[in-house]
């Protein structure tokens, strides 16, 4: 645990930010609890972005964004200005932009 609270520190990503529910769901390994935070904290991001503020190795990223895509927590969408990058983004973020979650 103290691990996991060094990684939020180096990211700068405060837990209070996000739902209690999100940070203390059991299934996702603790990489994708703080790629989530990240990604729900500083919005959208390219898998480079995300690797630079979690400080983590690009592989251990590619993880932990594959197990949030499996849980339906994250969109992926085309980087219009390169469409060889993929813009990955927490779904409640893209939901609030489109006015589509609950208030």
């Amino acid at each position: 645990m103290q691990q996991i609270m060094d990684r939020r520190e180096v990211a700068g990503v405060a837990a209070a930010e996000l739902p209690k529910t999100l940070i203390t769901m059991t299934p996702l390994p603790p990489s994708s609890k703080i790629v989530l935070e990240i990604l729900g904290t500083q919005g959208a991001m390219t898998h480079k972005d995300i690797v630079e503020k979690s400080h983590f190795r690009p592989r251990t990223v590619r993880y932990a964004l594959k197990k949030l895509k499996e849980n339906n927590l994250l969109v992926a969408k085309m980087n219009l200005h390169d469409m060889r990058q993929i813009i990955y983004q927490y779904r409640m973020s893209s939901l609030q932009e489109n006015g589509l979650a609950d208030s």
